[in-house]
């Protein structure tokens, strides 16, 4: 998979509504719900890189494997996927 980043919220916002993520540790049916859940509320930056065959974008895999979403100071991060156990971690920057 190309690497996409983006800085237009409404453009993230759209992209992470199309993204489904299956297979071992973090799973989600829409990762825009799990952006909102952890206080992203309207994600000022994206940053999508690698490939995972278990994830799907719009329905089609591979997608992404790695996912860096930011908002002001607030940081979730998604990574791992394929024979790795997917994890997420949440921070806030200085």
């Amino acid at each position: 998979m190309e690497p996409i980043q983006l800085n237009d919220p409404a453009k993230i916002e759209e992209f992470l509504s199309k993204i489904k993520l299956t297979g071992k540790g973090f799973t989600t049916e829409c990762l825009l719900e799990d952006a909102h859940d952890v206080g992203l509320v309207y994600p000022d930056f994206l940053k999508a890189e690698g490939e995972d065959p278990d994830a799907s974008y719009e329905g089609k895999s591979p997608a992404w494997a790695k996912y860096h979403m930011r908002q002001g100071k607030h940081v979730f991060m998604v990574y791992g996927g394929g024979d790795k156990k997917r994890k997420t971690h949440l921070t806030e920057t200085p």
